[in-house]
């Protein structure tokens, strides 16, 4: 497999990140405060079962954990986890909202592609459109793969494989295909300066092999009844007709 080496991407998406922080002050603080559900549409947790049945006691580390909402919903659950960003910003909020509800757990500023963890630390890795598309993962999984104890999970959720394919420039999705796919891997956003990363089902597949890791489930996510579209990157029609997000789950080998 290529061989990738870490580029400017950590520096160029911390500081578009620390510009976002204060936009994301209020939907985090909605998301610490409501039982758990899932990406852009808000599916909830009992629906889409991307948690283990029980939580209870289980070391859990959070990639690119932001406002730090889903490490909150484990902690409630009993895990203890652990909240990691790149983003001081991020997390300052993160601190805010842990006083403000009384749950506290680790937070690290780090990047997912250099994890401050010995190996084998934790039970279950997990990251909403945190460092599952901004950070590269030819580096991030081989991090997560290592600091995660035989038989423990991986699960991230991330834009959709055809919305990327249909992103315009400004990362809009339509009804055409302009992207190509073979050699799909870094996206480049003139906008805000910013670097997101996805591949082919094909190349995760042979990415999460290599790092010892077997892929349990791939979930291509549809809007409930009644979803509401908050981003301007997909509508809601084109969400009921194509799948905008999916999830992957992987179980690290004995």
């Amino acid at each position: 497999m290529t061989q990738h080496s870490r580029s400017d991407d950590v520096e160029r998406n911390r500081r578009v990140w620390a510009q976002f922080a204060p936009d994301y002050a209020v939907s985090g603080r909605r998301l610490w405060g409501q039982e758990p559900s899932w990406g852009i549409w808000g599916i909830p947790e009992t629906e889409m079962h991307l948690l283990p049945d029980s939580l209870a006691g289980l070391d859990t580390l959070e990639l690119g954990c932001g406002t730090g909402y889903v490490s909150a919903w484990m902690a409630r659950a009993g895990a203890r986890p652990v909240g990691l960003d790149p983003t001081p910003e991020q997390l300052d909020t993160a601190r805010a909202l842990q006083a403000e509800f009384g749950v506290e757990f680790p937070l690290v500023d780090a990047s997912a592609d250099d994890v401050p963890f010995p190996d084998e630390s934790f039970d279950l890795v997990i990251s909403e459109y945190g460092a599952s598309i901004w950070s590269d993962p030819y580096l991030w999984v081989g991090e997560a793969a290592r600091v995660l104890r035989p038989g423990g999970r991986l699960v991230f959720l991330g834009n959709g494989l055809l919305l990327m394919l249909c992103a315009d420039v400004e990362g809009a999705a339509g009804r055409t295909l302009l992207r190509d796919g073979f050699g799909m891997h870094r996206f480049e956003w003139p906008d805000d300066n910013s670097v997101e990363f996805h591949l082919l089902h094909s190349e995760w597949f042979r990415l999460l092999k290599a790092n010892g890791l077997e892929v349990t489930d791939l979930l291509e996510l549809r809007p409930p009844a009644d979803a509401s579209a908050t981003y301007d990157f997909v509508t809601l029609d084109w969400a009921r007709r194509w799948p905008s997000e999916e999830v992957w789950k992987a179980r690290k080998r004995a």
